[in-house]
């Protein structure tokens, strides 16, 4: 599933804050609408940002507000959460919680389930692009990890990443080092290692339980808007049109993805094909072993902002960005 949005230059992370819509201060807050919902809902009012699959839902925030799930098989929408009061960025859903993401500076945790704000993280000076999530027991012997309820990795326009304690929504490292917005960061569980990719175009790893920088990943021309970590490689989109594979354990750069038109905005690995999304409104599909280029898909107007690999099923349309399957 493909979301797409107006093209902004850099895809679906910009260098500075977006025109933020309209305040929801005052409508329903911090509660999701449960289906069956009116008509009028079943659309976001903006562009959608990020989506996720879940089982046989789809999870998808938008430039609206508003976080809504989708009946994968009817496209139906089941419900809307509101809260946030700017863009929602990213989401994820792990451990029955739903985490998103903000301009608005913020990022919450929900209750799937209960569709009600379990708790929000506030200390980010800027709008927060990027979340990962790590459960209790993906980090065995971790000083409070079970007590903590797991761990949130936030990173933002501000120039940080945070460590948050889900449970109580205390921040447990900040991680400094990147000169420009972080856009991006992905999660590696066992080792307790996060990776981060910003506008100074590095990307860089962090021991997320000491908050110590390990290590700095730097040949990218542009800035770094998208990561994927598969089988100890870490795989980086770039405004410099290209994608790298790098290894994990010693930041050695070991294949280069070109043929894009525009910046990579968006990465997806899936049984050793590697999906790109584009500035220039195309997927590609890459042999991730040799970087041969296999496919191009054509057929959205705008930046490809995000990319999920599924089961097939009629998703939904939305308002100025849509779902598609390549």
């Amino acid at each position: 599933m493909l979301g797409t949005e107006p093209d902004t230059g850099l895809g679906p992370t910009t260098l500075g804050p977006r025109p933020e819509p309209k305040s929801r201060v005052g409508r329903s807050t911090d509660r999701a609408t449960q289906a069956p919902l009116d008509r009028n809902l079943q659309r976001h009012e903006s562009y959608v940002t990020f989506c996720h699959l879940e089982d046989e839902a789809a999870f998808t925030c938008s430039a609206d507000c508003t976080i809504r799930k989708w009946d994968v098989r009817t496209g139906q929408c089941l419900q809307v959460f509101r809260g946030h009061t700017s863009i929602v960025n990213r989401i994820l859903v792990a451990d029955n919680q739903l985490f998103s993401g903000s301009y608005d500076r913020t990022a919450r945790a929900w209750s799937v389930d209960k569709g009600q704000v379990s708790q929000e993280f506030r200390g980010h000076r800027n709008c927060v692009l990027t979340l990962a999530y790590s459960a209790p027991w993906d980090l065995p012997g971790a000083p409070c990890a079970e007590e903590a309820g797991g761990l949130l990795v936030t990173g933002s326009t501000d120039g940080t990443a945070r460590v948050w304690q889900v449970a109580g929504g205390g921040c447990w490292q900040t991680l400094r080092g990147h000169t420009g917005a972080v856009l991006c960061l992905v999660l590696d569980t066992p080792s307790h290692t996060a990776f981060t990719g910003s506008t100074d175009a590095t990307i860089r790893a962090w021991d997320i339980l000491s908050g110590e920088q390990l290590r700095v990943f730097r040949e990218h021309q542009g800035p770094v808007i998208c990561l994927e970590l598969v089988n100890r490689h870490v795989y980086s989109g770039s405004a410099d049109r290209t994608v790298k594979c790098w290894l994990a354990d010693t930041g050695e750069r070991v294949r280069t993805f070109a043929a894009h038109g525009h910046s990579v905005s968006a990465l997806k690995y899936h049984a050793g094909t590697l999906f790109t999304g584009s500035g220039d409104a195309r997927a590609r599909a890459f042999d991730a072993e040799s970087g041969a280029l296999q496919r191009v898909f054509r057929g959205h107007a705008f930046v490809i902002n995000c990319i999920q690999v599924g089961a097939p099923a009629r998703l939904p349309g939305f308002e100025q960005g849509r779902a598609r399957r390549p």
